[in-house]
């Protein structure tokens, strides 16, 4: 799966590591809605870690389509909260069993 970190490129990230991707993002979304800014920032700034660590970085010229868009660590509750609203139940996709 192509993810890509808005302003920080593209990663592929195989599906072997989804679950626990998916455990992040649970933890993203019990901290927008607890509200507490230090809980946001941990939890997005695990997230976006987990990516990029078991994300191998694409070449900036690379054309390939992202599966999915992550805000970057900069971003602000409210742009976060925004952008789950756009793509409905989290930023990472479950995996069907």
């Amino acid at each position: 799966m192509i993810m890509r970190v808005m302003g920080e490129g593209q990663f592929e990230v195989g599906d072997a590591h989804l679950n626990r991707l998916n455990e992040l993002d649970e933890e993203l979304l019990a901290a927008l809605e607890s509200g507490d800014e230090d809980h946001f920032r941990r939890a997005l700034g695990q997230l976006l870690s987990a990516v990029k660590e078991h994300g191998s970085p694409l070449p900036d010229d690379s054309l390939e389509p992202s599966d999915l868009i992550l805000p970057n660590a900069d971003a602000t509750i409210d742009e976060v909260r925004l952008l789950l609203r756009a793509e409905g139940d989290g930023l990472i996709p479950g995996i069907p069993e």
